[in-house]
């Protein structure tokens, strides 16, 4: 038989095999099979190398191939940078349970401290909001009251009699409780912002850092390329690839960080924010309740 013959054969049997594959859409394509020819089979070759970079591009990929690719100083900014990427995603993830945590805990004590209306009821009952920043700051406003009071912080059957029965506090004393709330406060602070450092180094350093390994793969790959003599697109190729893989690795530590730091800083200056308000109203209270100040007559008599 004719090579042209067996051609057009093999390409009027392709309609049945597309059929086994790709069901009735596969079949459309081939429907008039008068229009296959001889003169058209020189597309099967386009197609093969076609198919052919489709393969080495899904068995390989452009990540897989550029790490391959890189430099051994490439590869230790990539661990450098994976490293990075393990603590920024361990602080986000914890950091937002605590803080959900955190919130959760204060919605409870607020809810509590406020339908009550006694400052130091909750404190009196021994009950803990562990967590919680406004509970911390409570708990400092009230020993230190509870020392200036009583002389005592200590809490025992006696504490609601003796409480009765103390004298108000000056002015003075209740400076004293008030910066202890605020010490309080500070802390809480502190401690809402604690390891958000790494989130912001990430942020700002794994794109120079990548960026470095990108410089310094590009550099070596234009010193192979003169040492070698060979200034051709395949020469050059290979090195370019695996040094700009430092970047995009830069860039993906870097973006994730970014969103967290932004999200986690809103919600540490909120809570911060309520903290402060909440010393404030506790101060407010106390000064209210248990701070004896000088009227205008012994203010007179003294004058």
């Amino acid at each position: 038989m004719p090579a042209s013959r067996r051609e057009v054969k093999n390409l009027r049997a392709l309609p049945g095999i597309v059929h086994r594959c790709c069901g009735r859409r596969g079949e459309y394509l081939f429907r008039d099979r008068r229009e296959i020819s001889p003169e058209k089979t020189f597309f099967r070759p386009l197609l093969h190398r076609m198919m052919s970079a489709t393969t080495l591009l899904v068995a390989d990929g452009g990540l897989v191939y550029s790490f391959l690719e890189a430099t051994i100083e490439g590869k230790i900014v990539l661990l450098v940078l994976f490293l990075g990427s393990i603590f920024s995603w361990s602080v986000m993830i914890t950091k937002i349970r605590y803080l959900h945590f955190a919130k959760r805990q204060s919605e409870r004590f607020s809810a509590l401290f406020r339908r009550d209306r006694a400052p130091l009821r909750i404190f009196e009952q021994g009950i803990r909001f562990e967590g919680s920043p406004l509970y911390e700051i409570y708990k400092a406003g009230c020993v230190e009251l509870c020392f200036q009071l009583l002389g005592s912080s200590e809490v025992d059957e006696t504490f609601r009699d003796r409480l009765e029965t103390a004298d108000k506090i000056k002015p003075p004393q209740m400076r004293a409780v008030t910066a202890a709330m605020e010490r309080a406060v500070g802390e809480a602070g502190l401690k809402l912002e604690s390891q958000m450092i790494i989130l912001s180094t990430a942020v700002s350093g794994a794109p120079f850092l990548g960026l470095l390994g990108t410089v310094w793969g590009v550099m070596d790959a234009f010193g192979g390329i003169a040492r070698t003599g060979s200034a051709n697109l395949a020469a050059m190729a290979p090195g370019v690839a695996g040094a700009l893989i430092t970047t995009v690795f830069g860039l993906l530590v870097a973006i994730p960080a970014m969103f967290g730091y932004n999200f986690l800083v809103t919600s540490v200056r909120s809570m911060i924010v309520q903290a402060e308000n909440f010393a404030a109203e506790l101060s407010s209270e106390i000064e209210h309740r248990f701070v004896e100040h000088t009227s205008r007559e012994s203010r007179r008599h003294l004058v």
